[in-house]
Parts: C-alpha cells; sequence; structure tokens
C-alpha cells in the first residue's frame, strides 16, 4: 500500500458543488478513472461529504500518477438515493466503479447481483484487522462474504437530564442495571418533577424506523440472543416471549403516562420536537436515543444550545433482566461497494484503501459524526475530543447490534411498528399485539418462521 497524507477538509464547496454531476457515463469509459457514486445531501447547507471526498480525490490523484476519480453525486433522499444507483448497477454501461451503500440495504443489493465480494482485496489489506468484528458482520452477506467496508456507524443509549434528575434525587451518574431500574427512574421523575415528561421511547407507525429500531429493538435485543432473525436457521423468531415483554415495556411508558402524549408520540416529526425543543427547553428527563444528538445543538445546527453537555449526560441501555454482557444498542451505517459490473474494481479498492487510511477515516467520523469502526480512530484524541460523549457512545460499539438486512426487513419492520402502534394507544395488550405480528410475519417470511 502507498503512503497516504493527512486528509485536509475543503470548508469552500459553492465552487465543487458547480463541477460535480447527477449522473455519470459509465465505468468503462475510461480504465484510467475511478467513478465514485454517493449520496448527497437534499440540505443545501450541508456539503461536507462533497469535500471531503473531494479532498480524497486531490490525495488520490497526486499518490496514483495518471489516475483520476470522477465523483458522482447524486442528491436525493435515502430512498430515492437507493434507487438511482440501484438502476445505474444494473448495467456495465452506467454501473460506478465504487458505490456508498446503506448497509441497512446492502443484502437485497447483493441477492440481486448489483455488488461484488471484496475478500480477495481484504485478504491482502493490512488494514482490515483494524475494524472492529461488529462493523464487519454488518457488510457481511449470508453467503460468509463480505461486499463492503464501512466507514463509520452510530449506537444509541439512554441521554437523561442532570438537573431535572438531581430535582428528582436520582444520581448524576445514573446506570440503570435493568428495564426495571429504568422504568423506576421514570415514575420518580414523574412523582417528583411535575410537568415533565419522564421518559421517550419512540413508538408507532408515524415515526416508523426510527420507533422500530431506536425503539423496539433496543428493547428486543435485551431480551435474548438472535431474538429477530436466526441467522443460523435462516429464519424469522416468532412474536414470542421477549417479543411480547419489549412490547410490555413501550406499554407501560404509555399506559402509565411516563412517555409524551400519545399524539406526540405517534407524529413522524417527534425526533425533531425532542431534539429541538423538548431536551433543550428542560421538558424532557430521559430518551433512548442515537449518538448524533449533539450535532442538533452545536455547528450551527438546527438548535444552538451551548450547555447540552454540562446538562445532559448518557447511560447504556441495560439489558431486559441485566444479563451479559449487561447492556444493549443498535447500529446502523454505510460503507463502500464495488458494483458487480464495475469495469475498474481494482482502482476503485484503491480508492477505499486512501479513504480509509488511517487518517482520513479519522477526519470523516469527525466532520461526519460518526461512530468510529477502527481500533486505531477510535483511540485518536482528535476523535475523542471531536464531541463530548463520544468515547461513551464509541465504546457502545462492541455491544451493539444490526438489523438483518434481508431483502423482506422492510415488511418486518412495518409489522412490529403497527404492533408498537397497537400497545400504545391501548387498543391491544401486548400478548394479543405479538400473536397479530406472529401472523403477520409467516406471511412476510413465507413461513420461514422458527418459535422460541
Amino acid at each position: 500500500m502507498r503512503p497516504t497524507a493527512p486528509l485536509i477538509l475543503i470548508t469552500a464547496v459553492t465552487a465543487l458543488a458547480a463541477s460535480l454531476t447527477a449522473c455519470g457515463s459509465g465505468s468503462g469509459a475510461d480504465p484510467d478513472t475511478v467513478e465514485v457514486a454517493y449520496n448527497r445531501s437534499t440540505d443545501n447547507k450541508i456539503r461536507f461529504k462533497d469535500a471531503y471526498l473531494e479532498a480524497a480525490k486531490e490525495q488520490f490523484e497526486k499518490e496514483h500518477p495518471g489516475k483520476k476519480v470522477k465523483l458522482i453525486p447524486i442528491q436525493a433522499p435515502d430512498n430515492d438515493y437507493a434507487t438511482k444507483a440501484q438502476q445505474m448497477m444494473r448495467s456495465p454501461k452506467t454501473a460506478p466503479d465504487l458505490v456508498y451503500e446503506d448497509t441497512f440495504r446492502i443484502n437485497s443489493d447483493i441477492k440481486a447481483g448489483y455488488l461484488k465480494p471484496l475478500d480477495d482485496y481484504l485478504a491482502e489489506w493490512d488494514q482490515w484487522d483494524r475494524f472492529v468484528d461488529t462493523a464487519k458482520a454488518a457488510a457481511k452477506a449470508e453467503d460468509g462474504k463480505t461486499y463492503g467496508v464501512p466507514d463509520g456507524t452510530d449506537t444509541r443509549g439512554l441521554w437523561f437530564n442532570k438537573e431535572i434528575f438531581a430535582e428528582a434525587g436520582l444520581p448524576a451518574d445514573w446506570a440503570p442495571k435493568n428495564w426495571a431500574e429504568v422504568l423506576d427512574a421514570a415514575r420518580t421523575v414523574k412523582k417528583k418533577v411535575p410537568g415533565v415528561i419522564p421518559i421517550n421511547v419512540y413508538t408507532g407507525k408515524g415515526p416508523g424506523e426510527a420507533a422500530v429500531m431506536q425503539g423496539f429493538e433496543m428493547l428486543l435485543y435485551g431480551t435474548g440472543e438472535d431474538p429477530l432473525y436466526d441467522s443460523s436457521a435462516k429464519k424469522w423468531v416468532a412474536g414470542g416471549k421477549g417479543f411480547e415483554d419489549a412490547l410490555g415495556f413501550v406499554s407501560t411508558v404509555y399506559k402509565e403516562k411516563l412517555g409524551p402524549d400519545v399524539s406526540d408520540a405517534l407524529d413522524p416529526n417527534i425526533g425533531t420536537r425532542v431534539a429541538t425543543e423538548l431536551f433543550p427547553e428542560g421538558k424532557l428527563a430521559i430518551s433512548l436515543d442515537g449518538s448524533w444528538m449533539g450535532q442538533n445543538w452545536v455547528n450551527e445546527g438546527p438548535k444552538e444550545w451551548p450547555e447540552w453537555s454540562e446538562k445532559l449526560a448518557q447511560a447504556p441501555m441495560p439489558t431486559q433482566n441485566g444479563q451479559a454482557p449487561g447492556k444493549v444498542s443498535m447500529s446502523g451505517g454505510w460503507a463502500w461497494s464495488i458494483p458487480a459490473k464495475a469495469q475498474n474494481p481494482d482502482l476503485a479498492f484503491e480508492f477505499i484503501r486512501t479513504l480509509q487510511s488511517k487518517e482520513n477515516a479519522t477526519e470523516w467520523c469527525v466532520v461526519g459524526a460518526q461512530i468510529a469502526v477502527r481500533e486505531d480512530v477510535a483511540a485518536d484524541p482528535r476523535y475523542l475530543k471531536s464531541m463530548p460523549g463520544i468515547d461513551f457512545f464509541t465504546g457502545l460499539v462492541r455491544h451493539t447490534h444490526y438489523r438483518p438486512a434481508l431483502p423482506v426487513y422492510p415488511q418486518v419492520s412495518t409489522a412490529i411498528g403497527e404492533a408498537m402502534e397497537k400497545v400504545t394507544t391501548g387498543d391491544a395488550s401486548p400478548a394479543d399485539a405479538a400473536k397479530a405480528y406472529d401472523e403477520q410475519l409467516r406471511t412476510i417470511a413465507d413461513g420461514a418462521v422458527v418459535s422460541r
């Protein structure tokens, strides 16, 4: 591997935006050019990814004389980006050499034949051992092969307001050992600090995947091993005891009025309210939420709140009864993949190596508010100082889980959201909602279901 120099973030991107095009001419156009397709934010104020990739392009071209990088930004919401990228990958005439893949969708693209396995490249790359195993697993298919190199992730835990906790007589170093202690803290806040929402747990169909992943699955994965999908049997897990218990937690929060009003909780914009109103205005004590929350309050985020790091703290979400490993998290993330019909795969992997040098990987985690997936980046002083709480959320990577990245998962997610909504509104008991989910699951999975 050729040596790499530190990547310096380019802050002026106005001129860059004009030079990038929305579509490419196909990776077969020039054997000395690597074409890179990626998602550009629909918010015109957010251009740090463009700047980062432009700097990587300049570095790569300097270190590889005669070789070029063509950046192909696709400005669209995530679903539309995925559709556009898939359309491009169907033909060697339009397939890029490198594509940015949401690990949530990577197995669907693998099954469709869009992606190339990277195992031969990874076997010869001395940096692959730096990646933590959980992140590696996010880009691995059922066939055991790896189809992407992750560049960051996120984790989730319990955020809490220390001032509200002090008023309620709860400790500033709160670290609940099980679900019961989480609920007891919320009940204490309700009793001693009236007018404050004790706890927010995302729920229902409106918030979509935020409710399913951030709310329900953070509970479900604390009930036992492989509680949603049994990878060894290649079957989905029926709505059994763990599923019912997770619904029971959600039901308790809303039945005892420990959470937001039900109408607010089911609003698709509840996440925005938590970040820009409820937490900054001191109206919320606890939220089961993500590592990125701090980005809302700094660097000209949607709600400037300089005091947030003094007023808020974090605690791991415990497993149901405190059983090993004692804490749980869920993660998403993105990876760089090489399309199966790319014409310049070797050159594409060379560009991955540039993107994932230690210096560049650190740069991306800092400017992109990513949780590091490389052990050396996670220990880097610049990374550790990039955001208050970053060391806490990085420490959860070893305890995290990824959603089953299978083609039918979106349908499973919808069914979970419906079950959550039923117990939140009180239209069904946890047992009845779990039974209804079980019936839906058997249809969705075409009978590939195992009971526990």
